[in-house]
């Protein structure tokens, strides 16, 4: 049982150990749970800056329902970070479902968002709970901009673009390569799933503020389509994105397609272990912590309409930062009111776009949006 109200699960994580940064800072007492004691230990205590100060407990967990359900007990809220989220998230969720306590992730995998939509929502919903996956810099703030564009009534398309300078993390690259190959990519047609065509490749796109094109990919669909499926406003919404990094974007499709090839006639099993060592090949340390003059970020929407266009760009830094802080404000505003919508539901639904957009702004992680509009 937890005698703390926010469980971190997978705190040994790049993205784990900011959650737990920026839960110190809100001064929200919090478990970092995970698999191995003496990882968490020296994560905990050589990589979450301030720990000194944090009021926190270390906990052992098995990835089971039974286990996890045990230790969220007692509880609010639960941030997962723990992925490939299609494979390993379910049991969490049940979990939280069996403690009764909020649930909110960092995933970016658009067929868990749809399995959290189809088969889960509704259960969180009736025990007035919050199932909230894709809470990430990637996801979050770009919805944040699209939500800005939003306040002009009469716009019903979202194109989307997110952009961010670095590398991943080891689980993101698993993440990637594990999504690539299981699923496809949607993106939101007359409010219809329409799947993103497997041999599109890299598409330029025009990004506001350089002058060079940049290359991006569906990057598995991302958040947005499954979030504004259920909002009346909007029946289009196609996302794009990447890293600025061009030599990197050009290596990614050969890196997937050649995982794909041999892996393609494996068994699911074999086919997971298979993909996990070319993600280790790819990526197998830690990034260094975020540096925000090379880990810059932007996330540029336009919203149109049959009569009206609106433009956001909001430049940020440091996205792996702007997880962690997202993720621990979703906790601290879980643990002091109810969220604004239970079941299903994005963190700008949950918890307001203009609210989250000052939290970036308050730690320094993003500038004040530029906003263009066209009655």
């Amino acid at each position: 049982m937890s005698t703390k109200p926010v469980v971190v699960y997978g705190a040994s994580g790049y993205t784990g150990r900011l959650v737990c940064e920026y839960l110190r800072e809100f001064n929200l007492p919090f478990v970092a749970a995970g698999r191995n004691e003496d990882k968490l230990t020296e994560s905990m205590q050589s990589h979450v800056a301030g720990i000194e100060t944090a009021d926190y407990e270390i906990k052992v967990v098995d990835h089971t329902a039974d286990a996890l359900a045990e230790l969220f007990d007692g509880a609010s809220v639960v941030c997962n970070t723990v992925g490939p989220f299609s494979t390993l998230g379910g049991v969490v969720v049940e979990a939280c479902l069996q403690a009764g306590t909020h649930y909110v992730d960092t995933t970016g995998e658009q067929d868990w968002l749809m399995t959290c939509d189809e088969q889960h929502g509704a259960a969180f919903a009736d025990k007035g709970l919050l199932l909230s996956p894709g809470i990430a810099q990637m996801y979050t703030t770009g919805e944040i901009a699209a939500q800005l564009c939003l306040e002009q009534p009469g716009l019903d398309t979202l194109d989307i673009a997110v952009f961010w300078g670095g590398s991943p993390t080891i689980a993101s690259t698993e993440t990637i390569l594990v999504n690539a190959a299981s699923s496809a990519a949607h993106y939101l047609e007359q409010n219809a799933y329409v799947p993103f065509d497997p041999e599109q490749g890299l598409v330029p796109l025009v990004v506001p503020g350089q002058h060079e094109l940049a290359q991006s990919l569906p990057w598995g669909g991302t958040s947005h389509p499954v979030w504004f499926k259920h909002d009346p406003r909007v029946a289009n919404c196609k996302a794009q994105g990447g890293v600025f990094n061009a030599a990197l974007m050009n290596g990614v499709p050969q890196i997937v397609a050649g995982a794909l090839e041999a892996t393609k006639d494996m068994n699911a099993d074999d086919k997971q272990a298979a993909l996990t060592a070319t993600a280790r090949q790819v990526m197998d340390t830690m990034p260094p912590r975020e540096n925000p003059r090379i880990n810059k970020s932007l996330d540029s929407v336009y919203a149109s309409g049959p009569l009206g266009r609106a433009h956001c760009v909001i430049h940020g830094n440091s996205n792996y930062k702007q997880t962690g802080l997202l993720q621990a404000y979703a906790a601290y505003s879980l643990t002091q009111s109810p969220p604004q919508r239970t079941g299903f539901a994005s963190a700008c639904q949950a918890f307001g776009h203009r609210e989250l957009l000052g939290v970036l702004r308050s730690f320094g992680l993003v500038s004040p949006p530029v906003l263009t509009t066209q009655d």
